[in-house]
């Protein structure tokens, strides 16, 4: 299902907000709204067995990707997944430690390129684009469905070290001493992001978004080849293939860079942490594209007055142009659900100043 930006139903708030209408009140959805906070999702997790088997799994996945829809009403549901099913697609093994994150068999150099194997990849995924079908198919109308992937810096950041990382030793590493070789893999992955965005979307993901977590690891002449020369050629190949489909970047933690990033790799909109000063966002990034975020999730899990100041704040710096209602990055499992409530209705019962 792709639907035409010029073409959108007047319902359709975040694909409206894509096309860089203002609106009397911004769409929302958050980061990781499906997950550990919410209780039904926690039943849900206990029947799937590992965490890839929920991912893996299009009745959970469907299940999960629903339930913040049916509490909070956001204008956007994004599909239950992960980034880590993209290597999972390639045949490097993935598995997900109870307390202690995601776990790879490292990929280093060349023999480690050649074992994986990307003529299987849409049939090894399959289970994700059939949720994604099953998901649209229940969605109310208004409701915007976001297909994702792990841009190939992060991902690749992943592969390398087996882990996740505060340092990333051995892919930077390998970047910095091996440029030619740990561009093939980049490369790679430039292809199979396309090829795994492509099938949500035919599958019925009318956005999808791009999420480079590690971007901010990058020393700025890095971050040019490996963020925004990926990204950029994701984003035209997508365009190609798919060109009313919106797709939104977030290359966290890339500060100032972040500009860079907006003008050269072609994205429709820019998601920000929660380090992106609002009046910054609004001058240099949001007269350019729509902008989305940059609620701190810790102030959601405090509520009260400091997530109502709070999300006061982003209403008034961003809401005078296009924009999309988010969090800096994830819900933390902490977070109480009344308070995800709260932000909704205080989301809701705002107006721009432009349209009062």
């Amino acid at each position: 299902m792709e639907t035409a930006l010029s073409q959108i139903p007047t319902d359709r708030l975040l694909l409206r907000a894509l096309k860089g209408e203002t609106l009397s009140r911004p769409p929302f959805w958050l980061m990781r709204q499906a997950g550990r906070y919410l209780p039904e999702y926690r039943e849900v997790r206990a029947q799937a067995g590992g965490f890839l088997d929920l991912c893996l799994n299009p009745d959970l996945a469907t299940e999960v990707t629903l339930q913040p829809i049916r509490r909070y009403g956001m204008d956007a549901a994004i599909l239950f997944s992960d980034i880590l099913i993209l290597p999972h697609a390639l045949g490097q093994k993935v598995w997900f430690a109870e307390g202690e994150g995601p776990r790879l068999d490292p990929i280093r150099d060349q023999a480690g390129l050649d074992r994986l194997d990307v003529t299987h990849l849409e049939q090894r995924a399959e289970p994700v684009y059939e949720a994604v079908r099953r998901i649209r198919a229940a969605l109310p109308d208004p409701v915007t469905l976001i297909g994702f992937a792990g841009s190939p810096w992060t991902v690749a950041t992943y592969m390398v070290e087996g882990a996740g990382s505060k340092e990333f030793l051995h892919a930077k590493g390998w970047a910095y001493r091996d440029p030619a070789g740990f561009q093939r893999l980049i490369d790679l992955l430039v292809e199979t992001t396309v090829t795994h965005l492509s099938a949500q979307i035919r599958a019925g993901a009318e956005v999808v978004q791009l999420f480079d977590s590690w971007a901010g690891a990058l020393a700025p002449t890095e971050f040019a080849r490996w963020s925004i020369a990926p990204t950029r050629a994701i984003v035209r190949a997508l365009k190609d293939r798919h060109p009313g489909v919106p797709v939104i970047g977030f290359p966290r933690g890339a500060g100032i860079g972040i500009q860079a990033y907006v003008e050269q790799t072609g994205v429709d909109a820019v998601s920000l942490d929660t380090s992106v000063p609002l009046d910054w966002a609004a001058s240099a990034l949001q007269s350019r594209v729509p902008v989305q975020g940059n609620l701190d999730p810790l102030a959601l899990v405090a509520g009260g007055d400091a997530l109502r100041r709070a999300a006061s704040d982003i209403l008034t710096g961003l809401g005078k142009g296009p924009f999309i209602f988010n969090l800096g990055h994830g819900i933390v499992q902490q977070t109480p659900p009344e308070h995800v409530a709260e932000l909704s209705r205080l989301i809701r019962d705002w107006s721009s100043p432009n349209q009062r």
